[in-house]
């Protein structure tokens, strides 16, 4: 059974075990160019384990073009009973934790445990408390992330701010998630909207960063007035008023919240749904603080 696979401890040595898994890389290649069928369950259960062993490789092929989407393909075909999925997410937080020194493996463990977090939204299978649990741990993941690198020719992508907000996606789009756990999700997104660091965004982010967002104004929890008060907030990260066009920090913060902000107020403006269209104000109101 999945749930007994031994958890490696050195995740970056972990893409050997991927190219030598399961038959080998061309085994891999062979199941991806037959579409991903779900194979009989003796083997799934090995292409599982070689599979999340790819989301630590360095090569591109292997760990986007079979890792992730070997796993996507089996959580979307149902492929994985709770005992495997829960397994196999305790698995991906651990794996979460360790030193990623090419920067590639934490993003895709991220990425995959959204695959993970929409099974449950598909077909409930985590108790209250473990999907509390997940939460937490999407948005301290989100918050965390200081790697900005986005797509290399040679890597590929690492994208961990843009994976750490499709996990905040997927958890907010779950009916059974409470006000205060939207809330939790709202506030990362925000740490991320305006990077302290003063990273300019370039491969999309704000797009991505926009998507929880709006699928937290969707359940319609929260008021006109509320969302106003919580968009309010974000130009205070520009920082200091003194640095204002005087400050690459400062400049780049600013063209990450124009852009995230932006980015919202078209789906608004555009969007019939009550619950989006209650951030039109706020995000209006934001804009026109800005320097």
């Amino acid at each position: 059974m999945l749930f007994v696979l031994v958890l490696l401890g050195a995740y970056g040595e972990a893409w050997a075990a991927c190219a030598a898994g399961a038959g080998g890389r061309d085994t891999l290649q062979e199941w991806k160019r037959a579409g991903f069928v779900v194979p009989e369950e003796a083997r799934r259960e090995r292409l599982v384990a070689t599979l999340v062993d790819c989301l630590a490789s360095p090569d591109p092929a292997l760990r986007d073009g079979l890792g992730y989407e070997g796993l996507q393909a089996l959580l979307r075909a149902s492929a994985l009973g709770p005992d495997a999925l829960r397994a196999l997410r305790d698995r991906l937080l651990v794996m979460l934790t360790t030193a990623d020194k090419q920067g590639v493996t934490r993003p895709f463990v991220a990425l995959v445990l959204s695959e993970v977090a929409r099974t449950d939204r598909v077909a409930p299978w985590m108790r209250v408390e473990e999907r509390a649990a997940m939460v937490e741990r999407a948005a301290a993941y989100l918050v965390s992330v200081d790697d900005y690198r986005g797509f290399d020719k040679k890597v590929g992508w690492r994208h961990g701010v843009a994976h750490g907000a499709d996990w905040a996606m997927q958890l907010a789009m779950n009916p059974a998630l409470e006000r205060a756990q939207l809330e939790r999700l709202r506030d990362a997104v925000a740490a991320q909207a305006v990077p302290a660091s003063g990273h300019a965004y370039v491969f999309g982010e704000p797009e991505r960063l926009a998507r929880p967002l709006l699928f937290i104004a969707k359940r319609n929890l929260h008021d006109e007035a509320a969302w106003t008060a919580w968009f309010t907030t974000l130009p205070a990260a520009l920082g200091a008023p003194a640095l204002a066009w005087k400050d690459e920090g400062w400049l780049a913060r600013r063209h990450d919240l124009g852009a995230f902000l932006r980015v919202l107020y078209l789906e608004a403006d555009r969007s019939e749904d009550p619950g989006v269209v209650k951030l039109r104000p706020g995000i209006l109101a934001a804009l026109k603080t800005l320097p």
